[in-house]
């Protein structure tokens, strides 16, 4: 295993000194919990007689105080495919508990929003705050004492961040995530994304345009695209909180299977009261935040996740900024090649070697912490490994020193791209990100001039009409945490698509998110400060040119510097009502920035 590379030991050394005080702040916390806090000893004998009332078989055991009790946050709903299987994981998770003498129960459950089902509508402006109230539900689930370990389930693009945010704040407890998998893969991407762009052109109709989803997106499981939530599986195995090579089994397996019961078994082991105590707020610190990073750049993942770790890091006590993402990614290369950044889905992708190959190459060449605490072992090296069946009994083999399938997964030697696919961009338009893993170098720089919008539905009408068939820097403003809610912008890539495919010069510039599949148009997105709070997006003009540069991180407004700062800012839109959008005003007036999260929550907490 070679020495860390010099610029991941910086950028941990800088977020390790910039943490110091918030740090030792919450591992205080942790420790004054598990000492002083609400547990199962403490609880009076009517508290504890609840707390067992309904448990069955397992109320001996809980009344007894001889067993431990693992407690289990489900995120399950069979409207989202990749949260149906967890339907019956409970009453697995129990028998499973009982054959190491444990017990378990459902703590509570927490909200899970499909994206794939709001996207574009006006229920998406819902989407980022879900994290925020996942999170307080969680607590709200382990905040009744009774557990000495805890097992969540959760796969999607919110859930994860806020079970993780909900959870370290009881981080005394061991804590495993448990993945149900991805579906089997479907219809072809290439021909999805093609059916798509016909009929933004008009070309083909509704169901023809139905017919290609829904044999896209078909069965039980995780829709396969390497969007958020595939990447929050990845992040999962690069902090060490998933059993090892766990992320992309399938669904109804026997494996799926196993990998859960050892889950069970590996919570009862760890649990407070065992030989092996391996509290969350201990697992979740600065070397495997900087390895969620590390693994977000070097497999092209979800763009929504330069939101997400500073959230889940401040939850820790840890704090990061896009900087450190930034300069992360210089040294980082990209070493998969995942749809919508290449052809395969994370079925191709887990064949060819998948997460223990990834581990391990990263690992061998110093981009990643090994001596990080897991839920498994003595370091992430043990998580690069492949589970397998030996008859009917799980074990685990080394990761593959070579690929399955160098179209998927490549060295660090002869990765795709030398370095990651995340850049920050900066410049009199504010702060902002962008992901090149899936845009061709040709169309890293983009100088066009501005045509500015308020609402997507807008764009698209503009796209119909055929006013944006030329070079143009498409601009969507007042799409922030404070002004709706931050949705994605997923329903654009289509026709933007188009008009790139039509030979024009296209780039989308946003203060919302983008699709953690964000694709081959490039898009400057999350700009901060977002326009509803006076950043500069608001004193844009149609026809103003704008260079989007992510070869030297530029996001620019071409305009006379007199006339820029004597410009007013556009007044923003009022605040919509309907789909419940209402009920998260309190959430919007309080958020805080997108580099520091997009949450209301850890705002108000002073996190």
């Amino acid at each position: 295993m070679m020495a860390l590379h010099p610029t991941v030991a910086k950028v941990t050394d800088r977020i390790i000194a910039r943490s110091r005080d918030t740090r030792a702040a919450y591992l205080d916390l942790i420790d004054r919990a598990r000492e002083a806090g609400v547990n199962r000893p403490k609880l009076t004998c009517g508290n504890l007689a609840h707390g067992f009332a309904a448990a069955g078989d397992d109320k001996p055991a809980l009344r007894d105080g001889k067993a431990l009790n693992i407690g289990i946050i489900t995120a399950f709903n069979d409207m989202l495919s990749a949260h149906q299987p967890y339907g019956r994981y409970p009453e697995q998770i129990k028998v499973f508990a009982r054959e190491v003498g444990a017990t378990a129960q459902v703590a509570g459950g927490v909200p899970a929003m499909c994206d794939g089902v709001t996207q574009g509508q006006d229920s998406m402006e819902l989407s980022l705050f879900s994290r925020d109230t996942i999170a307080m539900s969680t607590a709200v689930g382990l905040s009744h004492g009774m557990f000495e370990s805890a097992l969540f389930l959760g796969i999607c693009d919110k859930i994860v961040p806020g079970l993780i945010i909900g959870g370290l704040r009881f981080g005394h407890l061991p804590t495993i995530l448990v993945p149900s998998g991805p579906m089997p893969t479907g219809l072809a991407n290439k021909e999805k994304v093609r059916i798509r762009q016909l009929y933004a052109e008009g070309k083909v109709g509704r169901a023809e345009l139905l017919e290609s989803e829904s044999a896209s997106y078909h069965s039980a499981g995780t829709c396969t695209f390497y969007g958020t939530a595939n990447s929050n599986q990845m992040m999962m195995e690069m902090m060490g909180l998933h059993m090892p090579g766990s992320s992309f089994v399938l669904p109804g397996t026997k494996l799926r299977q196993e990998l859960t019961r050892a889950a069970v078994h590996r919570a009862a082991q760890i649990s407070w009261n065992g030989d092996d105590y391996r509290p969350l707020g201990h697992c979740v610190d600065e070397k495997a935040i900087v390895n969620a990073i590390v693994g977000l750049l070097a497999t092209g993942g979800s763009t929504n996740h330069v939101i997400h770790l500073p959230a889940m890091a401040r939850a820790a006590g840890v704090q990061i900024d896009w900087d450190d993402m930034d300069e992360l990614s210089r040294v980082v290369p990209l070493i998969a090649s995942v749809y919508p950044n290449g052809a395969g889905d994370v079925n191709y992708f887990h064949a060819a070697g998948g997460m223990p190959y990834v581990i391990r190459e990263l690992l061998d060449n110093g981009l990643a912490h090994a001596d990080i605490r897991t839920v498994y072992g003595a370091s992430l090296a043990e998580g690069a490994q492949e589970p397998v069946m030996d008859g009917d009994t799980l074990t685990w083999n080394p990761a593959p020193v070579k690929s399955g399938d160098d179209s998927m997964l490549r060295p660090v030697t002869a990765p795709f791209q030398s370095e990651g696919g995340l850049r920050l961009l900066q410049g009199n338009l504010g702060r902002g990100t962008i992901k090149v893993s899936a845009v061709d170098p040709s169309r890293w720089t983009i100088e066009a001039p501005a045509r500015v919008f308020a609402d997507q539905n807008d764009v698209l009408k503009a796209f119909k009409a055929g006013e944006l068939e030329r070079d143009v820097i498409v601009v969507v403003r007042f799409q922030g945490p404070a002004a709706n809610g931050m949705p994605e912008l997923h329903k654009l890539t289509p026709p933007l698509g188009v008009l790139q495919d039509r030979g024009f010069r296209v780039a989308l510039v946003t203060d919302g998110r983008m699709s953690g599949a964000s694709g081959k148009v490039p898009a400057a997105i999350h700009v901060s400060p977002e326009a509803k709070l006076g950043g500069p997006l608001a004193k844009l003009r149609d026809g103003d040119i704008v260079r989007v540069c992510a070869q030297t991180g530029e996001l620019v407004a071409l305009v006379d510097a007199e006339e820029w700062a004597a410009r007013e800012d556009v007044v923003a839109p009022a605040e919509a009502m309907g789909v419940g959008r209402e009920l998260f005003a309190l959430m919007r007036h309080h958020s805080d920035p997108a580099e520091r999260g997009g949450s209301a929550m850890l705002a108000a907490a002073g996190l």
